[in-house]
């Protein structure tokens, strides 16, 4: 069963490694854009932060006349709405969520209601606490208007790490969104984020919107791209583009790290392709079997034996999968510390698997399931 398990996970490496590589960098055209784009910001007490990606937005060479740019306050209980009143005579516009009765997923809420308001057609979705270049918006509407697509995923990485608990994140978020990215590669859409995500206006309305997945507090980003892949089959793409990347923070502490993924994982449940979930068990079971091989390992050799040929597997087809993904963020630097990543990831698949799926957990100040 061990070999098995192994032969399925690396199996799926070589799936991610090919689906990376099958994506290539676009030309994008030259021509003036011509779409009226909406970015949609949704923000909880981000105080600290938002100043910057509101300074970055209206930095950006897109034409002015085309961009209007939507800040949702989600009850914030700092001066958050205040920083993004300051930027009224620039073009932001602010509308500040009211809802009287509980919800459990506040963040599409905000989402919905900004669209709801908005005037573009392409709807370009990022996070209060973001960074990006002047040619992130440009990019991504040159690669909409010169492809077919309703929607678009985008790089994100982390950057300015304080710490090697910080650049092990870093290097294990290139792992997710190198996994989001070359499964859209192998025209399989599956996961992408929320930091950097566009889709059409319309194809939101189309799908339902939220409808259906609004009952978690996390999803804004992949459930509704799995909604819309199963209604547009081959029409999302995935920018590789370095001028697309969007650069956002590690946490600082365990603790906000756990929360941070057990959200995450909380939307595993409502995933529409049952294949993907059946696969992800199937990787959870192997990074079980490599924790119970180390245990009988103390019993019988063969045990140790066993579980340094799956380890050492592990270990190489990773850093294949890795390394073109770091390289492309120009961070090839952290590849070395899979060595230290991977046995700690082991660990943390399996908790991961289990609490994003059972357990309550406080995001921004509100406990939610």
């Amino acid at each position: 069963m061990s070999l098995w398990l192994t032969g399925l996970y690396l199996c799926v490496l070589v799936y991610l490694i090919k689906g990376w590589a099958k994506l290539k960098r676009p030309v994008l055209s030259t021509k003036p854009p011509v779409t009226k784009v909406t970015i949609l910001i949704a923000a909880r007490n981000e105080a600290e932060k938002i100043h910057h990606t509101i300074e970055d937005i209206l930095a950006q060479d897109y034409p002015k006349h085309l961009t209007e740019i939507i800040i949702i306050d989600d009850h914030s209980t700092d001066n958050t709405s205040a920083i993004i009143s300051s930027y009224a005579d620039r073009g932001v516009t602010l509308l500040q969520l009211n809802e009287k009765e509980p919800l459990n997923s506040y963040k599409k809420k905000a989402i919905a209601t900004a669209i709801d308001l908005s005037t573009g057609e392409l709807m370009v979705a990022t996070d209060a606490d973001c960074r990006m270049g002047a040619q992130w918006l440009s990019s991504i509407v040159g690669y909409y208007e010169d492809n077919d697509m309703v929607m678009i995923s985008s790089p994100v990485t982390y950057f300015e790490e304080q710490s090697l608990f910080e650049r092990l994140q870093t290097l294990e978020f290139g792992y997710l969104i190198g996994i989001g990215a070359a499964f859209i590669g192998n025209n399989r859409a599956s996961n992408c984020n929320g930091a950097n995500l566009a889709y059409r206006k319309d194809t939101f309305y189309e799908v339902g919107g939220f409808k259906g997945i609004d009952d978690l507090a996390s999803g804004d980003d992949e459930l509704l791209l799995q909604k819309i892949a199963e209604r547009h089959p081959g029409k999302i793409g995935f920018l590789k583009l370095r001028e697309a990347v969007v650069y956002t923070y590690a946490k600082p502490t365990l603790q906000e790290f756990l929360q941070q993924r057990r959200r995450w994982a909380s939307k595993s449940t409502k995933y529409k392709d049952k294949k993907i979930v059946a696969l992800a068990i199937g990787i959870w079971l192997f990074n079980v079997s490599l924790v119970i091989n180390t245990c009988l390992g103390f019993y019988d050799s063969y045990f140790f034996k066993l579980v340094l040929i799956q380890f050492g597997l592990k270990h190489v087809f990773e850093t294949a999968f890795l390394y073109p993904i770091m390289s492309f963020f120009k961070r090839l630097a952290l590849v070395p510390l899979l060595i230290v990543l991977s046995p700690i990831h082991i660990l943390y698949f399996m908790y991961i698997g289990l609490a994003g799926t059972s357990s309550k957990y406080v995001w921004k100040g509100r406990l939610v399931k």
